[in-house]
This record gives structure tokens, sequence and C-alpha cells, in this order.
């Protein structure tokens, strides 16, 4: 008997099996290849100071973002683009803090 294997065939299989895997994370949002676009500029944002007294006036349809605080840190998930999160930063790439209750 000869108990020697061809291993390339297990080597493609296993290589293969990767392929597949990263697909299907990828194709189902659990995966995601960031690129430099996909970055939202602070610019975008705005800061509406509220004084007292002064009414201001904002949309009533809500942005496409929804933030919430983790580890004290200030996140934004993207409603359109399921699994696209992002920490808020300022113009020196410090993190926005929050305050949890």
């Amino acid at each position: 008997m000869n108990d020697e294997r061809n291993a390339i065939p297990l080597i493609l299989t296993g290589i293969g099996s990767i392929f597949a895997t990263v697909a299907c994370l990828w194709y189902y949002g659990y995966l995601h290849f960031a690129k430099p676009e996909d970055a939202l500029l602070l610019s975008e944002f705005t800061l509406l100071k509220t004084v007292p007294g002064e009414d201001y006036k904002v949309s009533a349809t809500p942005a496409d973002e929804v933030a919430q605080c983790i580890d004290g840190v200030l996140v934004l998930f993207d409603t359109r683009h399921k699994g696209l999160s992002g920490v808020l930063v300022d113009s020196r790439t410090q993190a926005v803090h929050c305050i949890t209750p």
C-alpha cells in the first residue's frame, strides 16, 4: 500500500474555503473593506449652540446617522449602510467623548 497522499487538493480546498468564507462575510455585511471615500468628514457636521431665549431651526427628517455612547466615546452608526460605523473626531483626530448616565 502506498501511504503517500497528494496534498495539492487539500491545499486548494483550504484556500477555496477561506475565499468563500471571506466572500460570504462581505456579502452579508459582516466584513467591510474601508476606502478613504467611506470616511465622513467632520465638516459635514455642525454644532448648533443653544442659547437660552433664542430659537433655532432643525430639519424634521432625522439624519442617516445614529450616535451612541460606547466606553465613553461617541460612536456614529450609519443606518443606510449595514455595519458601517465610526468614531466622531475633531480636526486633530481626537475622539469626541460622551458622558453615560
